[in-house]
């Protein structure tokens, strides 16, 4: 029996029968040390370059202790998860040598990272991986959030392992809902559907009839909230992989799930998207004695809205915890757990994910 070893030994811990103990981070502890670089260190325009005497302090500390910048300090037999959305990782000309040098530094610490926002040219994503070394694999997807020849801001989801550490399985999937879920989704809520579509009909009327009679402006389109689920903005993307403990014990088996979910002024529209991929996840959960591996590992931008830690963090705290006791109670008798809920154990500050280190949309979450 191995304990699960949050990032930074956090206060709240959680058993579970692994082979290997598994560190899990977001990368705000890790940013928070250098002022000039947090979550996103990868935006595609930089404020100001630092010099190359404040570039050496930078690479010089990391290398020789990597615990100043909130990384957990290696077990032999442990492996370290993170999330990180590197912004617009796209072109290799979009940032600095500089930038590259330390993206990759940081990124190789990780021995499992789910990553975030890679463009559809791949061009930077495969120049990272090259300058993170031979030991680093990794598997992205294709391009998500936009269709074929539509224009938009269409992004990839991505992994990149450590082979020295973790063994990548043969399941690689996107997380969809099929079409009789929707049907019946629709079905069920026709009315507010409908009363909610219905500006919009009428803004085709209006428009159709413009066309036909071009005086005054284009009609512009209405809002519309759909006001339940229909489907992801981006789809999850989904990848097995066998992390690798000690000698002559048995690889902890898990299915890494990378979602980028829902950013924007709706609240409800997030709220949708996190529910319905935790339908999703605790479905496959209980049916674990079928599923290729048995346990879930959320990795991704989640994108939860605490604008008022004050407030916000309790309410979806909760929200989130009645996951677990909504699945400890169903005969599958398994666990939800998302550490970064809890209070830095060693700050006790929250956990803060974004560049400002206001908000918390990262998270990993468990699911045993």
């Amino acid at each position: 029996m191995y304990t699960l070893d949050l990032a930074d030994q956090a206060a709240d811990r959680f058993t579970l029968p692994l082979t290997p103990s598994i560190c899990a981070q977001n990368l705000s502890p890790v940013m928070g040390h250098t002022a000039s670089y947090h979550r996103n260190i990868a935006s595609t325009h930089m404020a100001t370059e630092l010099t190359s005497t404040e570039w050496k302090n930078i690479n010089t500390t990391l290398a020789a202790n990597p615990q100043k910048y909130g990384f957990p300090q290696r077990v032999y037999g442990s492996a370290l998860l993170a999330s990180f959305n590197i912004r617009k990782l796209g072109k290799k000309d979009r940032r600095s040598a500089n930038t590259w040098k330390f993206l990759a530094n940081i990124c190789k610490q990780f021995d499992l990272l789910s990553i975030q926002e890679i463009m559809d040219d791949l061009e930077g994503f495969e120049y990272l991986l090259e300058l993170m070394g031979p030991d680093f694999h990794a598997v992205v997807s294709d391009q998500t959030g936009l269709f074929p020849g539509d224009r938009g801001l269409g992004e990839r989801l991505g992994f990149i392992y450590n082979t020295r550490v973790v063994e990548r399985g043969d399941v690689v999937s996107d997380i969809s809902f099929d079409r009789s879920k929707l049907f019946k989704t629709i079905i069920d809520n026709y009315e507010v559907l409908r009363d909610e579509l219905l500006p919009y009909l009428m803004f085709l009327d209006t428009r159709k009839a413009w066309q036909q009679n071009p005086i005054g402006q284009e009609p512009k389109p209405p809002k519309v909230n759909i006001p339940v689920f229909l489907t992801f903005i981006r789809q999850p993307f989904c990848a097995s992989f066998r992390i690798v403990g000690h000698p002559g014990t048995e690889p902890y088996k898990i299915m890494a799930i990378n979602a980028h979910l829902h950013f924007g002024n709706s609240v409800t529209d997030r709220r949708q998207e996190f529910d319905a991929l935790m339908e999703w996840i605790l479905g496959r959960v209980k049916e674990k004695e079928t599923a290729y591996y048995p346990n879930f590992v959320l990795m991704g931008d989640l994108n939860l809205d605490f604008d008022n830690p004050e407030t916000d963090r309790e309410r979806i705290s909760k929200h989130i915890k009645a996951f677990d006791t909504e699945v400890k109670a169903s005969k599958s008798n398994a666990n939800v757990y998302f550490p970064f809920l809890d209070s830095h154990p060693i700050r006790n500050t929250l956990f803060r994910t974004n560049a400002r280190l206001q908000e918390t949309f990262d998270h990993i979450g468990f699911f045993n």
